[in-house]
């Protein structure tokens, strides 16, 4: 094997986990300020404020001139609206679910990107793909499990997160032929901050601790970070090398769950996430299979 092209892939792949790891930590953080009664949507602003700050410091245009000139301004507000909606779903519903039953559901997000990269993108879907398309979305079902009891408001937002990510991932393909990654990142936050600043007066509680402001910060700055290193990785490896990885963050959700909170997924979570990466990883091999390997 070629050194120079294998530890260019093995550190994208450290990088790739690292991103996963801080992606974790972050929804434990926002469940652990929810259950210590801080509201979630003063989390999501602190959430974007760092990350805006952070953003802004490297990418601006005094550094980066022509960093705001965007050829679909409108496209870009409804992609960083996307993000936030989707952030925000999430850490509302972190304050009733454990970290593995949100995660899992999310993790039908690349198969609503494949639905639905067909209409909105041009990229259509084979048979076989539309049938793991469709198996996943059983997985999702189990876990939710619909008619068996009272579906609790925190899956509907959950759910809801979900779909906002996925059309999120498909805005960004979109921009990524039009905008350049500079300009995309500079707007990644400002809807969100914008949205959550004039509600400030109504959402804003003193945490109370040092602790606690410190977790409000960390939100911050490991979702900056954890998209940092994502960019990293992927500028030494492939997505199609990178993407299993995608999965270890559910080992990470459950380890946390299990030692922050206590935590244990129920039988119907563990089965109903199984479906859903086995549905993902066969979507990807998929697409390794049309791609030519690098």
């Amino acid at each position: 094997m070629d050194v120079g092209i294998a530890n260019p892939r093995l550190a994208g792949i450290a990088l790739m986990c690292g991103t996963l790891a801080f992606f974790a930590c972050l929804d434990a953080s926002a469940k652990a300020l929810a259950l210590a009664g801080v509201d979630p949507l003063l989390t999501t602003f602190m959430r974007y404020a760092v990350s805006v700050v952070m953003v802004t410091a490297f990418i601006n245009p005094v550094t980066r001139p022509g960093v705001v000139r965007t050829r679909r301004l409108w496209l870009q507000v409804v992609r960083s609206l996307l993000l936030f909606g989707s952030t925000a779903l999430n850490f509302l519903a972190l304050r009733k679910l454990q970290l593995a039953e949100t995660l899992s559901i999310q993790f039908a997000a690349p198969l609503t990107v494949a639905l639905f990269a067909g209409p909105l993108l041009g990229e259509w879907s084979s048979p076989r793909r539309l049938a793991a398309i469709g198996v996943g979305f059983i997985g999702v079902l189990v876990i939710v499990r619909p008619g068996i009891g009272p579906v609790q408001p925190a899956v509907l937002l959950s759910l809801g997160n979900m779909l906002c990510y996925a059309f999120y991932i498909i805005t960004t393909r979109k921009l990524a032929g039009i905008d350049s990654t500079a300009t995309t990142m500079f707007y990644s936050g400002l809807a969100g901050l914008a949205v959550m600043t004039p509600l400030l007066p109504w959402i804003w509680t003193d945490p109370g601790s040092p602790g606690l402001w410190a977790l409000l910060v960390g939100v911050g700055l490991l979702g900056t970070i954890g998209h940092w290193l994502l960019v990293m990785a992927h500028a030494r490896a492939p997505a199609n090398v990178l993407a299993p990885f995608l999965y270890t963050q559910l080992l990470w959700s459950v380890l946390l769950g299990y030692l922050l909170f206590g935590d244990v997924p129920n039988r119907w979570t563990l089965i109903g996430a199984s479906v859903v990466v086995a549905s993902g990883l066969y979507l990807l091999s998929q697409e390794r299979g049309r791609r030519p390997q690098l």
